[in-house]
């Protein structure tokens, strides 16, 4: 079922992350440069977060769909050489004044005034291939680009306050809408077509310099978006399709209140019945836009934790029994063996670790977190075994710099004994060589490691909101940092 992983390494950014001068990082120059690093540092795999449009929080786990592409990532200077744009239309607009920051508020009002002088141009001579696209991707655009039209024409106003008749999909609301806002679809089914004319074309480049690219799927869609109003019967929702229960963890160590991610929980029998026909639409895309999917919450799929709606925290939700193997084996008789990462983090019950052996998938080992409590930490590099994925940290880890400075002294002088280190800052390089050395068939880096930065370049904090997914590189890394990384990882046989 699963896909055999070769021993290799690879980078974690997200393409938000990479540098460049228009707000946001994109499919530009400089995504084909990090490539080159890629290559020039004897690495396999770009690891990057959902290429989806971001929601609430400006994350890209709350989307307005799981098919459509975040338009932020059009890289302008494409559209610009191509004549779809002129350079005074977009090269003038304030974008921040911190290069190593994403500025949401200021990207939503330029992009919008650019995309509009964009959809002009375009709508006065439409592509010959934009009809093919659209033909394509019918099964998921036609009901996200409405969709958006309709949330654009209300001022971006929740699903959950669109008038009844038109959040239940009545006919007649439906077409009195489609008519209302053809401009409006038509704006945003472009929108679509520059995104993956884009993305495949820098997917066939970092294809052919030998880079596989390694996406992430949320196992949740957001509740404002249009999946949950294309297919609301797959979803526990109530008549006014607002969700009964919603998605997040028991409180832990970590959080006294759990965390309450507010998406609505899945009618597993609804898509059982429908042989998950809805979850191999998404995977088959999946599989064309990435090389490898790491799946979120992985331990959704044994078993969810579900919350009432409306709760203000997580304290009092249930477990509630998922699909287990029905679904992957229902995956791969349709699409084959499955190139997939599963993210098994968290507090994990036997019928949880029965589920990855049983599926072959790999889990993941986090590197930051052996080095707490006492002996027997599964996070341990000797405790590895080769089907796993090693990182550092991943997005909603601080950086090692950040780790080491909001450390315990106990978990500091753990990490020095174990690493045989000699002062704690060189703890961060340290881990660094000891996940490339490590058994686990790949290994992953955040950027921010590789550089040695500190908590400024974090890009999540769990369960907070107002400065995530912000952080921006300001350069991409110079040969001297290729030719290291390069060398360590042939020197642990990952080349």
């Amino acid at each position: 079922m699963a896909t055999a992983f070769k021993r290799a390494s690879g980078i974690l950014l997200p393409i938000f992350s990479l540098p460049g001068g228009a707000g946001i990082g994109g499919m530009g120059r400089q995504a084909y440069q990090f490539i080159d690093f890629l290559k020039a540092a004897g690495q396999t795999y770009w690891q990057m977060l959902p290429l989806c449009p971001t929601g609430f929080g400006d994350s890209p786990y709350q989307s307005p769909s799981t098919f459509a592409g975040n338009p932020y990532f059009i890289d302008l200077e494409q559209l610009t050489e191509q004549g779809f744009l002129t350079p005074e239309g977009h090269s003038a607009l304030p974008w921040g004044e911190d290069p190593s920051t994403v500025d949401y508020g200021l990207l939503y009002r330029g992009r919008r005034q650019v995309f509009e002088r964009l959809f002009r141009r375009f709508a006065a001579a439409i592509p010959g291939d934009f009809a093919s696209f659209c033909a394509e991707s019918a099964d998921w655009l036609e009901d996200y680009a409405l969709f958006m039209a309709i949330k654009d024409a209300l001022g971006g106003i929740a699903l959950a306050q669109w008038p009844p008749a038109l959040r239940r999909r009545e006919a007649a609301a439906l077409s009195e809408w489609a008519e209302r806002c053809g401009d409006g679809v038509l704006y945003h089914k472009m929108l679509q077509y520059f995104f993956y004319k884009q993305w495949f074309a820098l997917k066939k480049y970092a294809n052919s310099q030998g880079i596989q690219i390694i996406g992430d799927l949320p196992i949740y869609v957001s509740a404002d978006s249009a999946d949950v109003w294309a297919a609301p019967q797959q979803f526990h929702l109530n008549k006014d399709l607002c969700p009964i229960e919603v998605a997040g963890c028991p409180p832990d160590a970590f959080t006294a209140d759990g965390q309450l991610w507010g998406n609505p929980i899945y009618d597993w029998d609804a898509l059982r019945q429908t042989d998950y026909a809805w979850w191999k639409k998404r995977m088959a895309l999946s599989l064309r836009i990435y090389d490898i999917i790491r799946i979120d919450h992985f331990r959704g799929f044994d078993s969810y934790y579900c919350i009432p709606f409306g709760a203000e925290n997580a304290r009092n939700g249930v477990w509630r029994k998922g699909p287990g193997m029905e679904l992957f084996q229902s995956l791969q008789e349709t699409l084959g063996d499955l190139p997939i990462i599963a993210e098994d983090l968290g507090f994990l019950t036997e019928s949880v670790r029965a589920l990855l052996a049983e599926s072959g998938f790999p889990g993941m080992k986090i590197l930051q977190f052996a080095f707490d409590g006492e002996g027997g930490n599964e996070y341990l590099p000797h405790r590895y075994r080769p089907n796993s994925v090693c990182y550092t940290g991943t997005h909603d880890n601080d950086t090692l710099r950040g780790w080491l400075a909001h450390a315990t002294p106990r978990e500091r002088q753990r990490a020095l004994t174990y690493l045989q280190g000699e002062r704690t800052e060189e703890l961060p390089r340290k881990m660094v060589l000891a996940a490339l050395a490590s058994v686990c068939d790949t290994c992953i880096l955040p950027l921010q490691d590789v550089l040695g930065l500190g908590s400024e370049a974090r890009i999540n904090i769990p369960s907070t909101l107002g400065q995530n997914w912000q952080w921006r590189a300001t350069a991409l890394p110079d040969p001297r940092i290729a030719a290291d990384l390069r060398y360590y990882t042939n020197l642990y046989e990952r080349l």
